[in-house]
């Protein structure tokens, strides 16, 4: 039996993509919101990669200005607490099995079928955790949950100004609330096509090049994660400020779609196209004076 144990740790590290992050940005909170960026947004997760310097100088606000780590890196304590629990966990059951005790002391059966049962007990185990405690998104309670949209009821606050300079509140119209749906749906077609271009027309530089690091990752790991049929449910506005000569608007959105990530082959590796997901994100636009809005961050709600 031990013989096929480099095979089927092949086949868990195959299955290693399903249990990442998909959707643009990946989980992550990642962008700029001007002299905003390291204040504290109700409901939202603080910024794990930014160009802009974190002045308050306290790591309870994220990392550092340029945080995550590398290429595609989690970075911050929630990744590296679930990167050692799972590892502990991987390195546990093989132990076990390779002293004949089988995973954490369970045979399950005997023989190579039972190593599979173990090996495919320990994937959902490892699934289910990422879930419970890195934010992949839960399944959709159904078409109940599409309650109304961000138009009908837009409800602005004012924005708490703290830590910005000439920072000040600027009130949104219908117009506004119609980009901002466009820009969810659009930007989410052109991640899926890997169409670098479009993003570029709807996202700042350097969310852009968050999205064509993270489209890279997907290219060398040989998957595709496209996401369709996006459905925004509800969209609140948490706050809307000018500096200078640039307004932002950040914007709490809770949409469902289809998330999927396909292999070379066109397999499906992780996601359903039969099931939505709902997810809920802050998104923070950017405009200058009579221009359009673009996205300049995305961060993950708490």
């Amino acid at each position: 039996m031990r013989r096929f144990i480099p095979v089927v740790l092949a086949i868990i590290l195959a299955l290693a993509p399903a249990l990442a992050e998909a959707r643009p940005g990946m989980g992550l909170s990642l962008g700029s919101r001007g002299s905003q960026t390291w204040s504290s947004t109700p409901g939202a997760s603080p910024f794990q990669r930014s160009m802009t310097p974190n002045t308050y100088g306290n790591s309870a606000y994220g990392n550092s200005a340029f945080g995550g780590g590398g290429f595609g890196g989690r970075g911050g304590m929630r990744g590296g607490f679930m990167s050692g629990l799972l590892g502990g966990l991987i390195g546990a059951g093989i132990g076990g099995m390779l002293f004949g005790h089988g995973f954490f002391g369970f045979h399950g059966g005997t023989g190579f079928l039972g190593l599979l049962l173990q090996l495919v007990l320990l994937y959902f185990l490892a699934r289910w955790v990422m879930r419970r405690f890195m934010g992949v998104p839960a399944m959709a309670g159904g078409p109940g949950m599409f309650a109304r949209t961000m138009f009908q009821q837009p409800q602005p606050r004012r924005p708490a100004m703290g830590g910005g300079s000439g920072a000040r509140p600027v009130a949104l119209a219908a117009p506004d609330y119609q980009q901002f749906t466009q820009l969810l749906q659009g930007i989410q077609a052109a991640w899926s096509n890997h169409d670098l271009n479009g993003l570029r027309a709807m996202a700042t530089p350097e969310m852009v090049g968050y999205f064509s690091e993270q489209m890279a990752e997907q290219s060398s790991r040989g998957v595709r994660n496209m996401v369709t049929d996006v459905r925004l449910l509800q969209g609140d506005l948490s706050q809307a400020w000018a500096e200078g000569n640039r307004q932002y608007a950040t914007v709490s959105m809770r949409f469902s779609m289809f998330d999927v990530t396909k292999d070379a082959m066109g397999r499906i590796v992780d996601g359903s196209a039969t099931e939505r997901v709902t997810v809920t994100e802050f998104w923070t636009f950017l405009r200058v004076t009579g221009g359009h809005w673009v996205l300049s961050a995305i961060q993950q709600a708490r």
